[in-house]
């Protein structure tokens, strides 16, 4: 009995009380944050009338599985149970319930439960997912709760929603599951036999026919052999008619339906009309050609009588299954189609003689023949005849008027465009091949020309420029236009195509004649000697291996003179020695047999490399040229936007950065010298000092020398016209003697 609500005699239940709070709907499960719908209890977290608040430990020891929540855990795994439910039918007298089997899904992830009913042919009820996937609740009382695993074993009932499962079966996962949750399995049960189904299943015994029945089933046939074709190569010899000759035709037989197709090869000019098909797709019969069949006579089945209007409107007839008096037609099938046999193909005798290698792949496999040697069936090919042109007349030039006798329409030549494209210049890559020559001569006046042999590796071209000379009576400027040079010694009205000049036959102390012009290729630019080395397939004189095989040859069993020539040569015992000792050494070891180019290529290969800032004053001097011309002077702005940019305040900016700033402030500077000039402050990590590097381009405050006077030279007077053979002047013979005859100790 409670108190009435009076003063005096009410408790004040807040008394002591602190919390006072709103229960929210967060809280934590797994050390994950998430949302919480259930349980929820009252203001200041107690707990309202029947709630029962959830353990704060868990039955299992700590330490035990994984602290991951559930949906990660558990994700994708999946119980399946095997059960079966009762269905009343209360409209039959023949049944009273019927048995529908089903299958229990529970997913570990959320506790979530799907019911899936099989389908079943003919069954008239709709199946498929019986209950779809979500949290089912317990019955009642117990319905503010959820199944969970603990709910589920092998024979048992489950109850889900006033409809009892009967679970009589799971599979092993689900087994193994269970066991290691600790939970012991019931032994499997059994499920009874629907009553519909059995007495359906004896109806439809009972309607098979006692009598075999014939049916036509082509779609398996279809199914698995659509697309796949036999192919066959045949010979027709129709040299005993009038006119005849053998024909050679091509047999497809079509696993899909056992037809076939012929085609025929009709060579050129034969004079035959090109028809599609020589045959058209069909099923062959082996007898041919027969006489023609009366309307009705050709038939699947035949029909003995035909009954109508006795049941209801439609009629009823009786087949012949014993086909009395039916036409029994052969038709050509794979078995009969073999390398050698002869086919009747409407009264034509065709041999087959060769097939293709899908056919031999099926024969192989499904009749196991292993002998498929060809018949040869074709005429041996009629000698060639060698085509020869008529000499060249000399008009236009010889490609054109070679490509005036190939056919009837005349078409230009084609010019390699792919090679035009790969070797075309672009940037600061030329393509360009450079040599220093002189004449070959003993006249006074000619033996001091200097001319340069520039070599186009884009379109095989070559132009000659003479180099101006002081006080000669020789007018220098362009000596031979671009184009191709011929090589001596060739006819000049022939048959055959011109040999000219390639990349190949330039290459330092070589002599070519240009026109009547006798030279001697004294030297090349370092772009020239660069490329050769770097293509050595293609320029034996600057491939290194095989210039050190060579010398191995020379000196092979004199490798103690060598050295000891060497060692003359070095009395100082430096281990390396100077550019003309060097060659000079060379030459007498080789019997001056070695080209310039190869000794050049051996000396570039182990020369003490000089750390130079000849090219990075040049490049500075080049960028200040442009610079200075056009009046830029705003490098007090860039270094300013330089430090905006630099937040980390390093001082630092990656090359591409500057490169996009000096184009924002539109520098005067060619993109290609920009990139060499930043490469030269370039770090390991591709930064660049930025106040550095515009301090020195600065052409107010650090000027470099001129960019006339580093392209002239100070001893211009006294030069010879043959520029220094080398861009270092020692060369270190001590590692090359180690690549020809090994280390010290093994000589």
């Amino acid at each position: 009995m409670s108190l009435p609500l009076l003063p005096g005699y009410s408790f004040n239940k807040n008394l002591g009380k602190e919390r006072f709070h709103k229960s929210q709907h967060w809280g934590f499960c797994n050390s994950i944050p998430m949302l919480v719908n259930e349980d929820k209890p009252g203001i200041g977290g107690e707990p309202l009338l029947g709630h029962c608040s959830k353990p704060k430990f868990s039955v299992y020891p700590r330490g035990l599985g994984s602290d991951a929540p559930s949906w990660v855990a558990f994700d994708k795994q999946v119980l399946a149970f095997n059960a079966y439910f009762e269905d009343e039918v209360p409209d039959k007298n023949q049944e009273l319930y019927r048995i529908r089997h089903c299958r229990i899904y529970f997913y570990l992830e959320d506790d979530t439960i799907q019911v899936l009913e099989p389908q079943l042919k003919n069954s008239g009820m709709p199946q498929g997912i019986f209950i779809r996937r979500h949290r089912i609740p317990l019955p009642f009382p117990n319905d503010d709760q959820f199944y969970t695993i603990h709910h589920f074993n092998v024979n048992t009932e489950v109850v889900f929603y006033s409809r009892v499962f009967k679970i009589y079966d799971c599979d092993q996962f689900t087994k193994n599951f269970l066991r290691k949750l600790g939970i012991p399995l019931n032994s499997p049960g059994t499920c009874p036999p629907d009553p519909y189904m059995k007495e359906r299943k004896m109806n439809l015994d009972r309607m098979n026919p006692l009598r075999p029945y014939e049916r036509f089933d082509t779609l398996r046939q279809f199914l698995e052999h659509d697309g796949h074709v036999l192919r066959f190569y045949c010979l027709w010899d129709d040299t005993e008619s009038m006119f005849g000759d053998p024909r050679e035709l091509v047999l497809h037989y079509f696993l899909s339906d056992d037809t076939i197709e012929v085609k025929e090869v009709i060579p050129a000019n034969s004079g035959r009309d090109a028809i599609p098909l020589f045959l058209n797709r069909r099923k062959l019969p082996k007898c041919a050609p027969t006489g023609l069949y009366h309307p009705g006579q050709i038939t699947d089945r035949t029909i003995l009588n035909v009954f109508g209007g006795l049941v209801g409107n439609r009629g009823r007839y009786l087949l012949d299954n014993c086909k009395t008096g039916a036409l029994n037609q052969e038709f050509y099938k794979d078995s009969d189609l073999k390398i050698g046999n002869t086919i009747n193909i409407w009264g034509r005798k065709v041999l087959l003689c060769d097939c293709d290698e899908f056919t031999k792949a099926y024969y192989r496999t499904k009749y196991g023949l292993v002998d498929f040697t060809p018949i040869p069936y074709k005429n041996p090919p009629p000698p060639t005849v060698e085509k020869t042109f008529p000499p060249y007349h000399g008009y236009g030039s010889e490609e054109d008027s070679l490509c005036s006798c190939l056919g009837l329409m005349p078409k230009p030549p084609q010019k390699d465009f792919k090679k035009f494209m790969e070797k075309d210049s672009y940037g600061l890559v030329s393509h360009v091949l450079r040599f220093l020559a002189k004449l070959d001569s003993d006249d006074c006046i000619d033996k001091d020309r200097r001319f340069i042999i520039s070599y186009y590796l884009c379109d095989d071209t070559i132009a000659v420029f003479e180099l101006q000379m002081r006080n000669t009576g020789v007018i220098g400027g362009k000596f031979l236009e671009r184009g191709r040079i011929k090589k001596p010694g060739q006819k000049v009205f022939k048959s055959e195509p011109s040999v000219y000049f390639t990349a190949q036959d330039l290459f330092v102390g070589a002599h070519v004649s240009f026109n009547g012009y006798n030279l001697i290729l004294l030297n090349g630019d370092e772009y020239s000697l660069s490329y050769m080395e770097q293509h050595p397939d293609e320029f034996p004189m600057g491939n290194i291996e095989l210039i050190l095989r060579k010398l191995k040859d020379f000196g092979g069993s004199n490798a103690r003179e060598i050295k000891m020539i060497f060692a003359a040569g070095d009395p100082k015992h430096t281990k390396i020695l100077d550019y003309e000792a060097f060659r000079a050494v060379m030459l007498n070891i080789t019997n001056k047999k070695f080209t310039e180019h190869e000794i050049m290529t051996i000396g570039r290969f182990y020369s003490v490399r000089e750390d130079s800032d000849s090219e990075f004053t040049f490049f500075l001097s080049l960028a200040q040229d442009h610079l200075k011309k056009n009046a830029f002077e705003i490098f007090d702005k860039m270094i300013a936007m330089c430090i905006y940019k630099d937040q980390a305040k390093t001082g630092l900016l990656p090359s591409s950065a500057i490169r996009t700033l000096c184009k924002s402030f539109r520098m005067p500077v060619a993109d290609d010298l920009l990139r060499a000039l930043l490469s030269k402050f370039e770090d390991s990590q591709e930064q660049i000092n930025y106040k550095k590097f515009f301090d020195s381009i600065n052409w107010r405050v650090n000027a470099a020398p001129p960019f006339q006077t580093l392209m002239t030279s100070d001893t211009d007077d006294v030069w010879d016209y043959v520029p220094p053979p080398l861009p270092v002047k020692c060369v270190r013979y001590v590692p090359l003697l180690e690549d020809l005859f090994g280390p010290e100790e093994q000589s």
